[in-house]
């Protein structure tokens, strides 16, 4: 198996471009698709419209299930133990959420949800109180930055990630978008993408439908530190259906594009860096320098296959879940000898 080519950009002012080429996928066969089996499944009443869990400075996991007025507060036994906002607060006006598609818990307990619902952005207290609603038009994918601001993406706006601080304030926006289409509504669609991010406020932009499976590192001020593109032969059967499906939607008069989704989640380990990034049933952990070190083919523990929709990464085990299947906890595979 080859290795990904990768681009480096050392700072804003300076661009490095690196090209590695690795030996085939014989010589190293500990590299690719090991099973990776699920140990049990999590929150038993988390299935169909699954959107995100994510851990909270207090050890408690949240968990987002669309459509649903408040995300969901669970202790580390699975009991649930709260929501957000509260229930004395989601009876104030606009407090609920209409369709809540993403969120992320900062270090003080702030939650900030994309409410696609309300085309908005909403920001909740530690206490479940509504305090800010910032209008975005069809927001995709949120992670809190250090200095109280967070990130967002919406494949309406100019940039890939827009910053606000808390009090909803647009602070800057970052990150290239991909014109690959004549027509517009295509090249929105190929924009969609979701957001990860680390302790060290590195965020992570993984293409949802990008034909070459992308990913980008900016760190904490938006310069692009790392990208992720798999060109390599693995990869362009698919990359190249990706494209002619493109290509008959501009040929199309009228057509509404239905392009098919290329990576269905990315995760990072917030210490190290780690990247994860499932593609289907696939999936590939690569280091902070962005080499690959192992792939791996996720399976439920019936022995059905898992396509991820979300991937929690934790010191001892990975968190991976999927609509509708829920969420299901998987053993942290060792690293390998290089």
């Amino acid at each position: 198996m080859y290795r990904p080519q990768l681009v480096w950009t050392a700072s804003a002012l300076a661009t490095v471009l690196v090209f590695l080429s690795f030996p085939a996928r014989a010589q190293e066969p500990y590299q690719y698709e090991n099973d990776l089996v699920a140990k049990r499944r999590l929150y038993r009443d988390v299935g169909p419209g699954f959107r995100q869990i994510r851990r909270g400075p207090d050890g408690n996991y949240y968990v987002l299930t669309a459509p649903a007025p408040a995300v969901l507060i669970y202790d580390s036994s699975l009991k649930l133990i709260g929501q957000v906002p509260s229930q004395s607060a989601a009876a104030a006006k606009g407090a609920a959420l209409l369709y809540g598609e993403s969120f992320d818990v900062d270090h003080d307990g702030h939650v900030v949800v994309c409410d696609r619902g309300a085309n908005s952005v909403k920001i909740y207290s530690p206490s479940g109180a509504l305090a800010a609603t910032i209008p975005v038009r069809a927001p995709i994918s949120v992670v809190f930055l250090p200095g109280d601001e967070f990130a967002v993406t919406s494949p309406d706006t100019e940039r890939l990630v827009t910053a606000y601080d808390l009090s909803g304030k647009m602070v800057r926006d970052y990150g290239d978008r991909e014109e690959i289409a004549d027509r517009a509504d295509v090249n929105t669609q190929v924009n969609f993408g979701h957001l990860v991010a680390d302790d060290a406020g590195n965020n992570y932009f993984g293409f949802d439908y990008l034909p070459e499976p992308t990913v980008r590192k900016f760190d904490r001020v938006g310069y692009l530190a790392l990208e992720i593109s798999l060109k390599t032969l693995e990869f362009q059967p698919a990359a190249q259906a990706a494209r002619k499906a493109i290509a008959r939607s501009e040929d199309t008069e009228n057509s509404i594009p239905s392009l098919h989704r290329i990576i269905s989640a990315v995760g990072v380990d917030p210490k190290t860096q780690e990247l994860w990034i499932a593609i289907g049933t696939l999936l590939m952990r690569f280091d902070k320098d962005g080499q690959r070190l192992s792939s791996f083919r996720t399976y439920l523990p019936g022995g059905a296959r898992l396509e991820a929709s979300q991937i929690l990464v934790e010191p001892d085990r990975l968190l991976i879940a999927a609509d509708p299947q829920g969420i299901y906890e998987f053993p942290k595979p060792q690293k390998l000898p290089q």
